[in-house]
Order: structure tokens, then sequence, then C-alpha cells
């Protein structure tokens, strides 16, 4: 099985879920993307002088509508499933160099039977 390459993905910014069909620029790490946008963002947080206490939380969760969460839930879903589906293509690449169930279970924190029973495609 082939993975497929970065323009047939159905690829979403890891941090604000936009399609990258929404935004200008998207950088990809290891199943992983940040948009153009959320780089701008990042730059002017680092920019910005450091608070001397840093916040506990996230405060904006207090300050977000039902509505506008229920909004958000199914970009966040987008970005799960995009995420699964690279840890997927990472692990098939892993099993055509003929690294074993073992080692990838190890890397991943569980057993070498969850691994297959998860990434297989067996059953």
């Amino acid at each position: 099985m082939a993975a497929p390459s970065l323009n047939e993905e159905k690829i979403h910014c890891s941090f604000c879920a936009k399609s990258k069909t929404d935004v200008d620029k998207v950088v990809a790490g290891p199943g992983v993307y940040i948009c153009n946008e959320c780089v701008g963002l990042c730059n002017a947080v680092l920019a910005a002088p450091a608070e001397p206490e840093p916040v506990a939380e996230i405060p904006w969760p207090d300050r977000t509508s039902d509505e506008q969460i229920l909004e958000l839930l199914p970009r966040i879903a987008a970005v799960s499933a995009q995420v699964e589906a690279s840890l997927q293509v990472w692990v098939d690449r892993l099993r055509d160099r003929g690294v074993t169930w073992a080692r990838i279970g190890a890397a991943l924190g569980m057993t070498r039977q969850s691994a297959w029973e998860r990434f297989s495609g067996e059953e």
C-alpha cells in the first residue's frame, strides 16, 4: 500500500483544524501539520513579553458558547482521524521495512499483540 501524497491527503492544520484549502500554506511534520495562520499566531505569542505568572490552563473554554464548541467538534474529529491515518502510514512503512510488531508496540507503549490488532488490518 503506497502512502498518499500530500496533494491527495485531506490535510487539516493540527492546531486550528482548518483545511489546507482554507489557508495559504501548510507545513508538514511527521503526522502533524500547521498552517501559515497558526505559525503567524505562534510568532506573535513568542514575540510578546513573557507574563510574570503563567496561566494554569487555557481560559477560552470558559468564554466559548456551547454552539461554538459544537461547531469545533467536526474539525477536531477530522484532525484526530488525520493523525490516526498518518500513524497507520508510518506503521505500514515500518512493517514494509521488516520491523517487528514487538518493536512497533514498544515504541507506542503497547504490547506486540495490541499493535498488531490495531494496525495489521487482519482479524
